[in-house]
């Protein structure tokens, strides 16, 4: 019977719904593929990639519970809200990751505290080699990129995802405002 009831709200909450969904998967997919590059690939994230994570961390259960709100037609003003917020955290995140690309491309200087790495922490076989490793690791640097696909570095990469999404939750606010926004 639910099932029912979902399937028949208004074109505008369907297209309201599917750019949660959308935003949900795409948000946690760039997340995830960053903990795959660093625990799968090795390539450790320097305080400004770990920075970069925190919007998405938000984000994506935001958007989970705009997608069901939306689904269960839940107060316009608040799953428009909703998308607002996604829109700042992710122009947030594009707006890091602009400043992490101009410090890789050295633009301009990156935090006092990325500073270049020595070493790395190697998976240990005894406790006292983990604590010999916590020891000797130095933070990953800010300023050098782990590498460049298709002529952009992960910050890159991430500041036109980030910039797509916030497009996304802008259109959602912007397509559904007339019909969801105000009528509740």
């Amino acid at each position: 019977m639910m099932l029912k009831s979902v399937l028949r709200f208004h074109p505008a909450q369907r297209l309201e719904t599917v750019l949660a969904i959308f935003l949900f998967i795409a948000m946690s997919g760039t997340v995830l593929a960053a903990l795959g590059f660093q625990y799968i690939g090795g390539l450790m994230p320097c305080k400004l990639c770990l920075m970069e994570r925190f919007p998405y961390y938000i984000g994506a259960p935001l958007m989970l519970v705009t997608a069901l709100l939306s689904a269960m037609r839940v107060s316009g003003i608040c799953v428009c809200g909703f998308f607002i917020a996604a829109f700042l955290l992710m122009l947030y995140d594009f707006a890091l990751s602009v400043y992490h690309a101009g410090v890789e491309w050295t633009f301009w200087r990156g935090p006092l505290d990325c500073t270049l790495s020595e070493s790395g922490i190697s998976m240990p076989k005894t406790i006292g080699k983990l604590l010999d490793d916590l020891n000797m690791l130095r933070p990953v640097s800010c300023s050098e990129a782990v590498g460049y696909f298709f002529a952009f570095s992960m910050a890159g990469w991430n500041a036109i995802a980030a910039l797509g999404y916030a497009a996304i939750a802008a259109l959602a606010v912007f397509f559904n405002y007339n019909s969801n926004c105000t009528n509740y």
